[in-house]
């Protein structure tokens, strides 16, 4: 005969097991349901990769300065008073540069008295034109072989033809605008400050760095 005691113990342990039991359901049940979610998360992020089409680079081009293998570099360097303007020339494979400017030969004197009068003139390298710490505006153009060479052959025609300097008619601005005209380029007012000529020369041409002359 069983007592009341033992049938409670045997109620509790069935309580115990159902329990135990629903417990394991609900867990297990939870267990998929996350399982399903998670491959659906998966489904819906493989199938968004797929479609979506890959970034397009936003990297623009690099557009690269066209030049020649010859140059002329208008210069501008400061001086005792106004400056003076000249050019380098040459090849750009060459460390040696020629130098074409417009200066009046001789000491002081000769500069006071170009600004009275012609006195005589040089036409190449002055004091400080190789001078990288006396430049204070520069604008380099380039060419091709055949351009560089009729207007190299025009810078030593100009040089060989022009024995005078004179402060106001016959200076280095004028001497380096003829060269600039004969290649083809706009050419500011002339009579200014070497410095700003130069630069005004730069804004004029937009900049541009290779010239072709014409095939006159």
């Amino acid at each position: 005969m069983t007592n009341k005691s033992d049938r409670s113990g045997s109620c509790a342990l069935a309580g115990f097991a159902l329990a135990a039991a629903i417990a394991c359901t609900m867990q297990s049940a939870s267990a998929h349901e996350a399982n399903k979610r998670m491959a659906d998360a998966n489904a819906l992020v493989s199938t968004d990769t797929t479609s979506r089409p890959a970034p397009q680079s936003t990297r623009r081009p690099v557009v690269r300065a066209e030049k020649g293998p010859y140059y002329v570099d208008f210069r501008a360097r400061t001086a005792a008073s106004w400056g003076h303007a000249f050019v380098w020339y040459g090849k750009t494979s060459e460390r040696t540069v020629e130098v074409a400017g417009l200066t009046p030969a001789g000491d002081t004197l000769a500069y006071v008295l170009g600004h009275l009068t012609w006195v005589p003139s040089e036409t190449g390298a002055s004091y400080g034109d190789l001078d990288p710490e006396y430049l204070t505006a520069s604008y380099r153009v380039y060419l091709n072989e055949a351009d560089a060479k009729r207007v190299f052959a025009y810078i030593k025609k100009l040089q060989a033809s022009s024995p005078v300097w004179n402060a106001e008619t016959t200076n280095c601005t004028g001497f380096i605008g003829d060269i600039a005209e004969f290649m083809g380029l706009q050419v500011p007012y002339r009579w200014q400050r070497p410095e700003n000529f130069v630069n005004r020369l730069k804004e004029m041409n937009g900049g541009r760095q290779m010239v072709r002359l014409s095939a006159e």
